[in-house]
C-alpha cells in the first residue's frame, strides 16, 4: 500500500530542511508528471500546490487522451504524431484510469465521407505501432445502429475510429501516488509565496502552509514553474517587468443523462459554427458534450460558464441528436481554462497552437506551459532535462516511457463495470476500508456511483483535505450531478471530520462552502 501520499509526513520532511534537488510549483498534470519523472531518476523532489492537486485546468478536460483531430486539419503533424505516441504509452501505463473509446463521425454529405475518412486514416498512420485500431467507413445503417439517437435525415454514412478516454483528476492523483512511490514529497495546500535568490540565481522558494499559516524557506538546486494558468504569477516573482506570456481561453462542458447518447460510441462533430470540433461522449455513465473556446482576460480557480457558451452546446447537440437537450436536462456544467502561449498574429484563441513551451530564465527558473494532458509525460521529461542542466546534474535518461503508474493492473483483468475499477490494484484495500463501518459501502447518494467510505479512503491515502477534494476530484460526483453531490455533503463531511480530527464547526463550514461552490456547476 502506498503510504507516500501523506500530508503529515510531507510537512515533517519540509520542516526538516535540507536542500532539495528540484522544487516544483504546481500540482496539475505537468507538475505531477515532472515530480514523477524527477523522483524516478533519483532526484530529491518536492512538489508544492497552493490548493489541491488538479484543482484547476487538469480536472476539467474533455476526458480524451487523443492526438487531436483538429490539429491534424490545421497541419500540425508533429504535435499530432507526438500526442498519438504518448496516447499509446499512457493507455499502456495506466489502464485502470484510461480506455480505448470508439468514435463515429456522422456524415450528411458524400464528400464529407471522403474528406474526413482520409484524415482519420492519416491519423491511424501517424499512430504507427501505438495505434488503437483501424478507422473504417460506415454505411448509413451502421451509423444508425451504433448511434441510435443521432438524427437520420440526410444521413449518408460515417467513419468509425478509435481514440483514448480517461478520468483526468483520477489520473492526476494516480501520478501523484506514483511519484510518492518513487520517493517524491508532494504537498497540497502549501502555497509558494516567493523565490529565493543567491547572486542573482534561483536558490529556492518561500512557502506558506495554508492550513496552519506556517512559513517555510526552502532551498533547492533547481525550481520548476508548472503553475499552469497562473504561471505568469511565478514568472513575475522572478522578474516583475516581464510581459504576460499567456492567452487564456475557457472551454465548458455540459453533463446530461446517458439516454441522450445511448451508445458506447462517442460522436465527433467535425466542424461547428465557429470552426471547432465538438464531442458527445459517454463518460462514467453520463453524456458529456464539449467544448467551447472563449477568450477571457483573467485566470480564475472557479471559472463560470457564460450563458452564450451553454446555449452554443445545447444548440449544436440539438442539430445532431433526436432528443434535443434543454437547460433543465443539464446535470452539471464544468469549465476549464487553457494556458495558451501568446502568439503574434493569431486570430483568436482557437488559432493559438496547443504545443507546449519550455523556458529557462536568466536566473535559472524553469517554466513549462501550454500543451495538453495527453503529452504530460513528454513535457515532464523535457522539463526535468532542463532542470537537471540548470542544477548541474550529470545527464540521465527518463525512465517513464514504460513506467507503470500506481495501481497498475492488466487491462484484461479490469472489470469496467466495477465502481472501484479506477483504483486498479488498490481496489481490494478500498473494499477493506468500506467494510470498516456500517453504511460505508452504501452509495453517497442514489444518483452517484460512489460509496460513502471512499471519503475515508481519500483522506487516509489520497491526501483529500476538504469535501470539495472528495466530491470534485477523488470522486467526480460534482461533475456527474451537482444536485446529488450537494445532497451527499453532510454525510461526506462527517466521515472526513472523523478521519481528519475536525470539529462540528468545520463540518458546518464545509457544507456551506461546498454548497456555494456547487452553484457554479448547476444549470
Amino acid at each position: 500500500m502506498n503510504m507516500g501520499l501523506n500530508r503529515a509526513s510531507g510537512i515533517a520532511a519540509l520542516a526538516a530542511g535540507g536542500i532539495w534537488d528540484l522544487v516544483i510549483i504546481g500540482g496539475g498534470a505537468t507538475g505531477l508528471g515532472t515530480a514523477l519523472d524527477a523522483a524516478a531518476r533519483g532526484y530529491r523532489t518536492l512538489l508544492l500546490e497552493g490548493h489541491d492537486f488538479a484543482k484547476g485546468t487538469s480536472s476539467r478536460a474533455t476526458k480524451l487522451v487523443h492526438g487531436g483531430v483538429r490539429y491534424l486539419a490545421q497541419g500540425n503533424i508533429p504535435l499530432v504524431r507526438h500526442a498519438l505516441h504518448e496516447r499509446g504509452r499512457l493507455l499502456a501505463n495506466a489502464p485502470q484510469v484510461t480506455r480505448r473509446q470508439g468514435f463515429v463521425v456522422p456524415c450528411y454529405r458524400w464528400w464529407d465521407m471522403a474528406f474526413y475518412g482520409a484524415g482519420l486514416f492519416a491519423y491511424d498512420l501517424l499512430a504507427g505501432k501505438l495505434g488503437l485500431g483501424r478507422s473504417r467507413l460506415l454505411s448509413r445503417t451502421e451509423v444508425m445502429r451504433r448511434l441510435p439517437t443521432v438524427k437520420t435525415k440526410g444521413l449518408v454514412g460515417g467513419i468509425h475510429y478509435y481514440d483514448g478516454q480517461f478520468d483526468d483528476s483520477r489520473l492526476a492523483i494516480t501520478i501523484a501516488a506514483s511519484a510518492a512511490d518513487h520517493g517524491a514529497t508532494l504537498l497540497n495546500y502549501v502555497r509558494v509565496t516567493g523565490l529565493l535568490k543567491e547572486d542573482g540565481r534561483i536558490a529556492g522558494v518561500t512557502a506558506r502552509d495554508m492550513e496552519t499559516g506556517t512559513e517555510y524557506s526552502i532551498q533547492a538546486k533547481a525550481v520548476v514553474n508548472a503553475a499552469g494558468i497562473f504561471m505568469d504569477d511565478i514568472r513575475h516573482m522572478d522578474r516583475p517587468d516581464l510581459a504576460e506570456g499567456l492567452s487564456l481561453s475557457q472551454g465548458i462542458h455540459i453533463v446530461l443523462d446517458p439516454g441522450f447518447l445511448a451508445s458506447d460510441d462517442a460522436i465527433l462533430i467535425p466542424k461547428t459554427a465557429d470552426g471547432r470540433v465538438l464531442f458527445v461522449l459517454p463518460w462514467l455513465g453520463r453524456t458529456v458534450i464539449g467544448t467551447t473556446d472563449t477568450p477571457i482576460e483573467t485566470a480564475s480557480l472557479e471559472p463560470r460558464a457564460q450563458e452564450a457558451e451553454i446555449q452554443f452546446l445545447l444548440d449544436h447537440a440539438a442539430e445532431y441528436l433526436t432528443r434535443a437537450p434543454t437547460r433543465s436536462d443539464v446535470l452539471s456544467i464544468f469549465t476549464g481554462i487553457r494556458p495558451l502561449v501568446k502568439v503574434k498574429g493569431a486570430s483568436g484563441t482557437s488559432a493559438v497552437p496547443r504545443d507546449h513551451v519550455l523556458m529557462v530564465s536568466d536566473s535559472g527558473l524553469v517554466t513549462i506551459t501550454g500543451g495538453k494532458w495527453t503529452t504530460y509525460r513528454e513535457m515532464a521529461e523535457q522539463t526535468v532535462d532542463a532542470a537537471a542542466k540548470v542544477a548541474g546534474f550529470t545527464p540521465t535518461s527518463s525512465p517513464t516511457r514504460d513506467l507503470r503508474l500506481h495501481g497498475w493492473a492488466p487491462r484484461d483483468g479490469i472489470d469496467s463495470s466495477d465502481p472501484l475499477a479506477a483504483y486498479g490494484a488498490d481496489a481490494p484495500r478500498v473494499r477493506a476500508v468500506l467494510a470498516e463501518q456500517p453504511g460505508w459501502d452504501a452509495p453517497m447518494h442514489q444518483d452517484l456511483p460512489y460509496a460513502l467510505g471512499e471519503a475515508a479512503y481519500a483522506a487516509r491515502y489520497l491526501m483529500a483535505r476538504t469535501v470539495e477534494d472528495v466530491l470534485s476530484r477523488r470522486t467526480r460526483a460534482l461533475l456527474l450531478n451537482a444536485e446529488a453531490a450537494v445532497a451527499a455533503v453532510p454525510a461526506v463531511a462527517q466521515v472526513l471530520a472523523a478521519e481528519l480530527g475536525r470539529d462540528q464547526a468545520w463540518v458546518e463550514a464545509q457544507v456551506a462552502e461546498f454548497t456555494a461552490l456547487a452553484g457554479v456547476y448547476k444549470a
